[in-house]
């Protein structure tokens, strides 16, 4: 039976000769490649050492934030104990080392926390994002129409997937606090303002106009959700089974189509809504 090497052997490759460790950047691409290849154990261990290394990279510290969310470890994607015997919070480490870059620690720190906190750091988020697409356009404006536009980090349908975060927080978590159906609502909106077909928000417009009796303004706001990605679940299911390689078509179609536990949802609704074809 054959077996992958262990971790030793990795601790030998990542050492000069004279056992030295090698730098930061030659661990942080190990890292990458473990999780590219979805090994997040050794991910981990060579994100580990590049913090021994260099406590304070914010690179680093995102990624090992993301590797242990990955292994379904969220009080370590928290706190990590390092050698030095101090506690480092890594989403808040990076947060403090650049507060105003990079709004992915935020999202991860939105889905660890609950309540009044989370929304609290999806807003931050929500700021982060919107400060670089405001830097993409000045930037595709100064390059001239012209010139190809570099790939945008990030698009309006992040700022969108955002503040339906912070809607279903009001809907669920804060519904009792005041104000929370205005803020719901108004979150809702702005999710449809920067993305106006995300199914997502469609969805969660169609739940609050339910909660509200306001059940045609529901159905109506339901069955267009409903429409942007049922179709393309369809055309999936109905494909041949033995295509290996998804084309750019059916990836795009991927992005559509919502999680699982949101098509419990929307069969809920449509239940709800008597709208059973």
């Amino acid at each position: 039976m054959s077996v992958g090497p262990c971790p030793c052997q990795y601790t030998r490759n990542v050492t000069k000769k004279n056992g030295a460790p090698l730098p930061t950047r030659a661990l942080g691409s190990q890292t990458e490649e473990c999780m590219d290849n979805f090994d997040f154990p050794m991910a981990k261990m060579f994100c580990q050492r590049a913090l021994d290394i260099e406590p304070t990279n914010l690179t680093i510290l995102d990624m090992l934030g993301n590797i242990c969310a990955e292994l379904g470890d969220m009080d370590k994607a928290k706190q990590i104990s390092f050698p030095a015997g101090w506690p480092v919070y890594v989403f808040l480490k990076a947060v403090e080392l650049s507060p105003e870059e990079g709004h992915g620690k935020y999202m991860y720190l939105g889905q660890i926390h609950t309540g009044m906190e989370a929304v609290q750091y999806f807003s931050k988020g929500i700021e982060v994002m919107l400060n670089i697409i405001d830097k993409q356009a000045q930037e595709a404006s100064d390059m001239g129409a012209a010139a190809m536009p570099p790939e945008p980090c990030v698009s309006a349908k992040d700022v969108s997937v955002a503040f339906c975060s912070i809607a279903e927080i009001f809907f669920t978590d804060l519904c009792m606090e005041e104000g929370a159906s205005e803020r719901c609502k108004e979150a809702i909106e702005k999710a449809l303002h920067y993305d106006q077909n995300n199914p997502e928000a469609l969805q969660l417009m169609a739940s609050y106009l339910f909660s509200s009796e306001k059940t045609e303004e529901g159905r109506n706001y339901l069955i267009k959700s409903v429409s942007s990605w049922l179709p393309s679940l369809q055309k999936e299911e109905e494909s041949p089974a033995s295509a290996e390689q998804p084309d750019e078509e059916e990836e795009e179609a991927q992005t559509v189509i919502p999680p699982y536990e949101s098509r419990i949802t929307t069969a809920k609704l449509l239940i709800e809504a008597e709208e059973f074809e």
